[in-house]
């Protein structure tokens, strides 16, 4: 057991003291746990990404430069999501297709 000084006025000093370090170890757990669920809450009501996506150029009024898969790593920031005819019809029109996810083997494109 630890040394623990022998007189009452002390020995309730310390007790004071472990409670407030108790309470304030208390509103840390439930501070870190109210943050896990708000994170868990934001996982859960995260939108599916969408099925096929459209990269645009660099400028406003730029072409599109590639179609990917909806998640795509290569995918760059410039991209929005778009639908399967879209996706198809950007393909039609010669946008390039991203050559890691190949939107177009996962579309049933066949180019010609």
């Amino acid at each position: 057991m630890t040394d623990l000084p022998p007189d009452l006025p002390r020995l309730r000093t310390l007790e004071t003291w472990l409670a407030l370090a108790l309470a304030d170890v208390r509103r840390a757990i439930a501070a870190v746990e109210q943050r896990e669920a708000e994170r868990q809450r934001g996982i859960e009501a995260r939108p599916a990404p969408p099925d096929w996506l459209l990269e645009v150029g660099l400028n406003r009024g730029s072409p599109p430069v590639q179609v990917h898969v909806g998640g795509c790593w290569n995918a760059g920031k410039r991209s929005r999501g778009i639908s399967r005819d879209e996706a198809l019809r950007a393909l039609a029109d010669g946008v390039k297709a991203c050559g890691a996810c190949r939107p177009d083997t996962g579309l049933g494109y066949l180019e010609g």
